[in-house]
């Protein structure tokens, strides 16, 4: 008598549909990032979270960058807005949505931090940032950057309180960091994201094409370094008190970004052009001591 061995079907995750999914994970694959590799730490579920909201952010920064008018591109944005707030009224259109909002109803997502996110877009939408005040610089880095962190803590798997610190914390220190790197880059844009008092302090001029040649600039970027490594520090310490497993993937970019801008120190910014990157040896070093440190 010859036995039959039942195979065992899994579902796919968050009970999605795979059609829905395959799109979802397309769009981060699409965007040439090293995210998606990054998250295949994470349980299925968790990692097709993350795409989700990761796929959310990189479209309506697609939409920032464009090259549009900036009341088409505002227009774009404020519509994205509609559309986050028919995902918590029910309304789905098409694979991102149906995801999305499986993602929010399994992760209690809260909708303000998405619209933090669209914010920030709408600050960079409506013309270059171009040395921004202490306080507008602040509320920059919170939109695009901690309000993303807010969102991903949960679908990480911790909603407390202290891991909404991680996310303030490492939101910044990330954001100061890609900032400091971009300098020359986002000069060539128009955009001088660094805080216009600093630049005063330092007799840097408050123009984009200027700055990153001033002698001056050294001395803003040292500021900003030391603050990220405040941020950084202050980050790892409520690590310390949130879910050891859940705050996996937050130990694995701080330690990431945290050598970035050790790099970035070392080379300084006499000649910002010159981006600083770290070899793939060195990033699965670093990967290596923050998943089991």
């Amino acid at each position: 008598m010859e036995l039959t061995r039942a195979r065992t079907v899994q579902a796919p995750p968050l009970g999605c549909d795979a059609a829905d999914l395959a799109q979802v994970e397309a769009v981060v694959s699409a965007s040439g990032t090293s995210f998606g590799k990054g998250m295949r730490i994470l349980p299925p579920d968790r990692r097709y979270g993350m795409y989700a909201v990761y796929a959310f952010c990189r479209l309506v920064d697609d939409v920032a960058d464009d090259d549009g008018a900036a009341e088409d591109k505002a227009a774009r944005l404020e519509a994205w807005r509609q559309r986050i707030a028919g995902l918590y009224e029910g309304r789905t259109n098409d694979a991102l949505d149906r995801v999305l909002a499986v993602v929010i109803g399994r992760f209690a997502l809260r909708q303000a931090d998405f619209d933090a996110v669209i914010d920030g877009m709408m600050m960079d939408a409506r013309g270059p940032v171009v040395a921004p005040d202490e306080a507008t610089f602040d509320l920059y880095c919170d939109r695009v950057a901690s309000a993303v962190g807010r969102l991903s803590v949960r679908v990480f798997g911790d909603a407390s309180e202290e891991a909404d610190r991680v996310a303030y914390h490492l939101g910044r220190a990330l954001q100061i960091t890609n900032i400091l790197r971009d300098v020359a880059e986002d000069s060539r844009l128009g955009r001088l994201y660094l805080p216009r008092e600093l630049l005063a302090r330092f007799n840097v001029p408050l123009d984009p094409e200027r700055a990153p040649r001033a002698r001056g600039l050294e001395g803003v970027c040292r500021v900003l370094a030391g603050r990220a490594r405040d941020h950084f520090r202050a980050a790892h310490r409520a690590m310390a008190r949130c879910n050891r497993q859940a705050m996996r993937p937050a130990r694995l970019m701080g330690a990431t970004y945290g050598a970035i801008l050790t790099a970035q120190e070392r080379q300084g910014w006499r000649h910002p052009e010159r981006r600083v990157s770290l070899s793939r040896p060195r990033k699965l070093l670093i990967a290596a001591r923050a998943l089991v440190g």
